[in-house]
């Protein structure tokens, strides 16, 4: 029998699927393929909302009053989320075209960016932006707040949409610059539609993973949930009864958009 060559060999070997580890800021996406985390999530959502009940109901005193003192900061919260993530999407896309762009300034300044920000805590920008640039250029603490997490995440946005409009193949500029597209008119009509269809649910996981960080910004004096429940623990030293509360009601919150990212990602799937 003849022997088999090394170059025969490697042909009859089968080829070993790539893997790739995706890590995140964000929450843990539940989907119904992974039986552990999406258990996990049911018990972890109506378990916070049950556990919320029985102390509202059974311990009215302080958690009922706890819950009645925060709702405006729930609110405050959101819109920092909203507005942060809103702006870095905005930053995240010229971002992006930046780290793809041949010319090398562009590329070069927009590489800059996106290192020079992600080596920088979320923190220190705040204290930044705030107390730093502010002997400068006086801000308030929700303009600070918003500006420096838009600055933070837009960098991570930067790096999504590079990828997304990265993972569109050459052959759809190719068609349609044949078509008499110029190179901007291809992008805007042909990649990034179809590049914001890749890129909808890893900015979803962002916007978990910032609603979470907005917490941080509680040290300018913006009055969001944390920041709420400082306060009313200040006033009856009911440490543990708060910061209880607080937590049950961020965890509810990020569990309930991390479900709504996995609606999204399934739907975009059958698409």
């Amino acid at each position: 029998m003849a022997e088999i060559g090394t170059k025969d060999k490697k042909t009859l070997e089968p080829k070993k699927k790539k893997v790739s580890i995706e890590v995140s800021d964000g929450a843990a996406i539940p989907s119904k393929e992974d039986v552990g985390l999406f258990s996990a999530w049911k018990v972890a959502f109506f378990g916070s909302i049950g556990l919320i009940t029985y102390l509202v109901v059974f311990k009215r005193d302080p958690y009922l009053e706890i819950l009645q003192f925060v709702p405006d900061g729930i609110l405050i919260t959101f819109e920092v989320t909203v507005m942060s993530i809103l702006l870095a999407l905005v930053i995240g896309l010229f971002t992006g075209l930046g780290r793809i762009a041949k010319n090398p300034l562009i590329n070069g300044i927009a590489s800059l960016y996106v290192e020079v920000i992600r080596g920088i805590p979320l923190l220190v920008q705040l204290f930044y932006i705030y107390f730093a640039l502010g002997r400068l250029v006086q801000m308030p603490p929700m303009t600070s707040a918003v500006l420096a997490m838009s600055i933070c995440y837009g960098a991570y946005m930067g790096e999504i949409f590079r990828a997304g409009i990265q993972s569109i193949p050459k052959g759809q500029t190719e068609a349609a610059r044949s078509l008499g597209m110029s190179p901007a008119q291809s992008m805007y009509h042909i990649i990034l539609p179809q590049a914001f269809k890749t890129i909808l649910p890893p900015v979803g996981n962002e916007f978990v993973a910032l609603l979470k960080d907005s917490s941080l910004v509680s040290i300018l004096a913006v009055s969001d949930l944390l920041r709420r429940g400082r306060e009313y623990a200040s006033q009856s030293f009911a440490y543990f009864e708060t910061y209880t509360m607080v937590a049950l009601v961020y965890l509810i919150i990020t569990l309930f958009f991390s479900k709504l990212i996995s609606i999204m990602e399934e739907r975009i799937g059958a698409e």
